[in-house]
C-alpha cells in the first residue's frame, strides 16, 4: 500500500498559514478567505508555478530540489532549524518496514553522574520520557521522575501546568523541541502512540501541533512557581549524550546564578532532600 502521509505537503502548508501577507509585502485588498498567505503567492514568491506548489502540497511530488526548499524557506520566513528541517523532510529516503518500539537505556555512568550533580537534573529520551531524575529534581517538580513524559505531564496534569507562570510559552517550546527531536522519524510507534494520545486529549496540544513549530530549545532562563519555597529563576542547560544506543537522549540541568534568592531557596529543597545520617554510636554503648 502506497504511504499516505504527507509530512512535506502538511508542513508547508501549516507554514504558508502563519505567513500573513504584510510581513512579504503582500497589499491586502479586499477580504482575504484564507489564513496566511494563498497558494499562487507562495509559488510566486519562491519563483515556482503554481501547478508545482500544489503538486508539493498535495504530495504529488515529495522530492522537490533543495533550492526550491530553500526558496520556499525564504518565503516562509523560517529560521535555522525550521529550515534544516524542511530540507530533510524532502529529502528521499528509502523506504523502511515499521520498526519496533525501541527501548532506551540509560549508561550507568551517565545515571551515577545525574545522582551525583548538586542541581537538579534528569535525562531525557528523544520522545520527551524521564529516563533518570535526581532527588533535586524531584523537589522541584514530582513529575520529574523516572518513566514520566514531559510532553503528557505539560498539557495533561494541572499540577505541573501550575508549575509555569508562563505556561502558555513553555507549552510551545516543549512542542517544537518534541518535533526538532523526532524529525522525520514519525513511523515510529512510541512517536505514534503519544502524538495521537495528547491530540485527543489535549486541544491545546493539538493546535500546537498543528503549526508544524521546529525549535531546538537550547539553554534558556525557567520561571517555576514552586509551591513551598516560592518563584524559582533557574537556568536551564541541554546537553546532548553520545555513544552507541543513546540517539537523542538529553541531559537536562537546572541551575541558579550563584548567590542569588533562587540559589537559596534551591539549598533550601537540597537540604529537604537529604537522607539523615545513623545516628554515631555513644561512646557508652561501644564500651557495653
Amino acid at each position: 500500500m502506497a504511504d499516505e502521509r504527507n509530512p512535506l505537503g502538511d508542513y508547508i502548508r501549516a507554514r504558508r498559514e502563519l505567513v500573513t501577507p504584510e510581513q512579504v509585502g503582500i497589499p491586502v485588498v479586499g477580504i482575504r478567505r484564507v489564513p496566511g498567505l494563498r497558494r499562487e503567492e507562495v509559488a510566486m514568491l519562491a519563483g515556482i508555478s503554481a501547478d508545482y506548489y500544489l503538486r508539493l502540497e498535495q504530495g504529488r511530488d515529495r522530492n522537490p530540489s533543495v533550492q526550491v526548499l530553500e526558496s520556499l524557506a525564504r518565503v516562509l520566513r523560517l529560521d535555522d532549524d525550521a529550515t534544516a528541517y524542511l530540507l530533510s523532510l524532502g529529502a528521499e529516503k528509502p523506504r523502511r518496514r515499521r520498526r519496533r518500539a525501541r527501548k532506551e537505556t540509560v549508561p550507568p555512568g551517565m545515571a551515577k553522574l545525574v545522582d551525583a550533580l548538586p542541581f537538579p537534573a534528569y535525562i531525557e529520551g528523544r520522545y520527551l520520557d524521564v529516563l533518570a531524575a535526581n532527588a533535586l529534581a524531584t523537589a522541584v517538580s514530582p513529575r520529574l521522575t523516572t518513566g514520566a513524559n514531559r510532553l503528557r505531564d505539560a498539557f495533561l496534569d494541572p499540577a505541573e501546568q501550575a508549575l509555569y507562570p508562563d505556561w502558555e510559552e513553555a507549552a510551545g517550546c516543549l512542542v517544537a523541541g518534541f518535533r526538532a527531536s523526532v524529525g522525520t522519524d514519525t513511523d515510529d510507534p512510541r512517536f505514534i502512540e503519544l502524538v495521537g494520545e495528547l491530540s485527543l486529549a489535549s486541544p491545546r496540544f493539538s493546535r500546537l501541533w498543528a503549526r508544524h513549530d521546529v525549535v531546538a530549545c537550547e539553554g534558556e532562563l525557567k520561571h517555576i512557581d514552586h509551591p513551598q519555597v516560592g518563584l524559582l529563576r533557574l537556568n536551564r542547560e541541554r546537553l546532548g549524550i553520545g555513544g552507541n544506543g543513546t540517539a537523542g537522549q538529553t541531559l537536562v540541568i537546572y541551575h541558579p546564578d550563584p548567590g542569588s534568592d533562587s540559589a537559596d531557596k534551591l539549598a533550601l529543597l537540597a537540604s529537604a532532600t537529604r537522607t539523615p545520617a545513623a545516628p554515631q554510636a555513644t561512646g557508652a554503648a561501644e564500651r557495653a
